[in-house]
């Protein structure tokens, strides 16, 4: 059996960081890294990014070394991802502040309000319905982060959480302090409006929870395995005909439903960037179907059904 001798170079730099003598042609990049972190302890494998080119993409850590196309003296460009953080750590972070956060502005603790108005409550049951919804949605992500979702990748950049909690705690903070606000008005169609909303809110909150599920029944556990997602006998699952990331589009719906249901502007444009943010998700997750799968459903779109 023949081996191959690997060296690795500073991307940047092109100066050789390791060599590596004597690699089994059935080696992955994942071993590689763990050979190449042995040279380099400050680089742990997660840290890592090899790639066959100085600007190339990262090579996944289950490619084999002999199919790549490399000789038997293979080369190979390292750069420093910086320092990472878990994906579930992450998701618990930002998810857990918007719960915590909107709670404070629903008590209303002291130095929020005027201080005639600590700890009281409001007087319109729409604003106590409002923090059970929002209060749900997230303590069900933070649920489904434990115990549904299976991460394709194990760890992002560090510096990503304090984007992300950025985003979600501000908002947060925003449509909460108007919503639990002592002079906050109902919307203005009054229970009707209220019920309405909470039937597309309470709709889409299931919808989501089912598509997460059937993504999750895709990937066992353990793996990187990615599979084209089809309905299920579940009928929120049905609308993978039309779409392939129904869990944004469900994510949307629910927050359409919390807008019309508090009638409060900085939901509303939370709702807008969000779903701007998922979109640009969606789009990239469609192509990567297309370009992954050849027999995928022509008839899909990325979010929004023949529309977007």
């Amino acid at each position: 059996m023949k081996h191959y001798e690997v060296e690795i170079l500073d991307a940047k730099t092109k100066d050789k960081l390791c060599f590596l003598d004597k690699v089994e042609p059935n080696a992955t990049i994942g071993e590689i890294k763990s050979m190449f972190h042995r040279s380099h302890p400050q680089w742990y494998p997660a840290r890592q990014s090899i790639r066959l080119d100085p600007k190339g993409k990262s090579l996944k850590d289950e490619d084999v070394l002999q199919h790549l196309p490399v000789g038997t003296t293979a080369t190979f460009y390292f750069r420093d991802l910086g320092a990472q953080i878990s994906w579930v750590t992450v998701f618990l972070t930002e998810y857990a502040g918007p719960l915590l956060i909107y709670l404070m502005f629903y008590f209303r603790v002291p130095f929020i309000y005027a201080p005639k108005y600590d700890f009281t409550t409001s007087k319109h049951w729409v604003v106590h319905l409002a923090c059970m919804c929002h209060s749900f949605h997230y303590v069900k992500r933070l649920l489904e982060t434990l115990f549904v979702h299976r991460f394709s990748h194990g760890t992002m950049p560090l510096r990503n959480i304090f984007k992300n909690c950025t985003y979600y705690w501000g908002f947060a903070a925003w449509m909460a302090y108007y919503i639990n606000h002592p002079l906050y008005t109902p919307p203005i169609y009054g229970e009707q409006q209220v019920k309405m909303a909470l039937i597309i809110f309470l709709f889409c909150q299931i919808g989501n929870f089912s598509i997460h599920i059937a993504l999750r029944n895709l990937r066992p556990p353990g793996s990187k395995t990615r599979k084209i997602p089809y309905p299920t006998k579940n009928p929120f699952t049905w609308i993978f005909l039309l779409v392939s990331c129904p869990n944004y589009t469900y994510e949307l719906g629910s927050w359409l439903g919390f807008t019309l249901m508090t009638q409060c502007l900085p939901v509303a444009f939370f709702t807008l960037v969000g779903f701007i943010q998922m979109t640009v998700w969606a789009k990239g997750k469609h192509r990567s179907y297309l370009k992954e799968f050849r027999d995928y459903p022509p008839l899909r779109s990325p979010i929004l059904p023949f529309i977007l």
